[in-house]
């Protein structure tokens, strides 16, 4: 039995000990939590190294109680369970913090992909070195205590922000399509929805160039965009 510690947040009971079976199978140790209060009261009790949040919950919702557990833990993996999806569903939850989403109805063998993938870059991250700096230009990022800065100037990240301008880091100077950000970003292929990437660069892009007349990330028109120095531009 691994001692691996997953949350299910989940009102439909069926599914949750559904849920339940399917992860114990899998080696999980699960506790599960049918409200948003009961989810807050269970997640308050020990650490978790997943948790599974449906966004339509009885008493709290699923995003408010994703924006309180992100208030007070930045790192642990979650991944939203969800009946909608739209676009903005997508975004709201992604950019409050979640790691991840699948639609409902889905595929068990879907979801335990989803999780295991989403277990694994949370420990390579655990294991990265606390004090590695990636710098570009006058911008730089710490891995290990996320911490980014261009110039003097700390810049606040949401988790998926961060996570885009660690690849852009990892990839200066080249262009990158938006099939190639959401593969090394989102963790698997989003069908035809590639403009999440427009929406979360232009995010990143307005707090990473704003003030400033040296832009760094730059639209290559019909390909996708690149992270080079806007004196290297104009050179």
């Amino acid at each position: 039995m691994s001692d691996t510690t997953i949350l299910v947040i989940e009102d439909e009971e069926k599914i949750a000990r559904v849920l339940e079976l399917e992860l114990n199978y899998e080696g999980y140790q699960v506790e599960k939590a049918h409200t948003g209060y009961g989810g807050l009261e269970q997640y308050r009790k020990q650490k978790w190294d997943l948790i599974l949040l449906d966004i339509m919950l009885p008493e709290m919702s699923g995003i408010e109680l994703l924006r309180r557990i992100r208030n007070d833990d930045p790192i642990t993996p979650i991944l939203l369970l969800t009946a909608k999806d739209s676009i903005e569903d997508k975004v709201t939850g992604l950019d409050l913090g979640a790691n991840d989403y699948i639609t409902k109805p889905f595929q068990i063998e879907e979801l335990l992909a989803r999780i295991r993938a989403a277990l694994r870059q949370h420990n390579h991250g655990e294991q990265e070195d606390q004090e590695e700096w990636l710098t570009f230009a006058d911008l730089k990022l710490n891995i290990g205590t996320r911490e980014v800065y261009r110039g003097d100037k700390s810049l606040e990240l949401t988790p998926r922000e961060f996570d885009l301008l660690v690849y852009f880091l990892n990839n200066k100077r080249q262009v990158l399509n938006r099939e190639q950000m959401l593969d090394a970003v989102w963790g698997f292929d989003y069908v035809g929805d590639t403009n999440v990437v427009d929406v979360y660069v232009r995010y990143l892009r307005k707090k990473v160039d704003a003030d400033t007349d040296r832009e760094l990330i730059h639209t290559v028109r019909g390909v996708g965009y690149v992270l080079k120095d806007a004196y290297e531009v104009k050179k």
